[in-house]
């Protein structure tokens, strides 16, 4: 995972520790969503992270391998959260994304999130204001 997200300037870029602390024991902590999408061959190709607070979940990473990129990884990830934050009875899922991240910014709109918001100066390196987004899950279709 910490390849895949190493290809990627607009990655969240976590350390091992984190990516470690994923797999562990979370009995004490907000439930989490690990999905791992992988080629044939067994190459991780993209991963989502997810957690649940309360009846929202917050899509924490999202990645997908640059030889992969334009193939649907992502909307498939994205898509297979939604479907399980809304079976979890879950009433929305909110993020926020580097401002020039159009690609993923792109997938959110298309996907029926809604921008709700900003963060200035939120990343850095380069500094760079996070835009807010959330969909409202529907009982019935959880995606556009």
């Amino acid at each position: 995972m910490a390849r895949v997200a190493g290809e990627s300037p607009s990655a969240a870029h976590w350390t091992d520790q984190h990516y470690q602390s994923l797999f562990a024991d979370a009995s004490s902590s907000a439930p989490r969503l690990i999905l791992v999408a992988i080629e044939d061959d067994e190459a991780t190709i993209g991963f989502l992270a997810a957690r649940q607070v309360s009846l929202e979940w917050e899509l924490e990473n999202i990645v997908v391998s640059r030889r992969a990129r334009g193939k649907g990884v992502g909307a498939a990830l994205l898509t297979e959260l939604l479907s399980r934050a809304q079976n979890s009875a879950g009433e929305s899922v909110f993020l926020e994304v580097r401002e020039s991240n159009t690609a993923a910014r792109a997938l959110y709109a298309k996907l029926g999130f809604q921008e709700n918001g900003r963060r200035k100066d939120y990343y850095s390196n380069p500094a760079e204001d996070a835009v807010l987004y959330s969909k409202t899950l529907k009982s019935q279709d959880i995606s556009r």
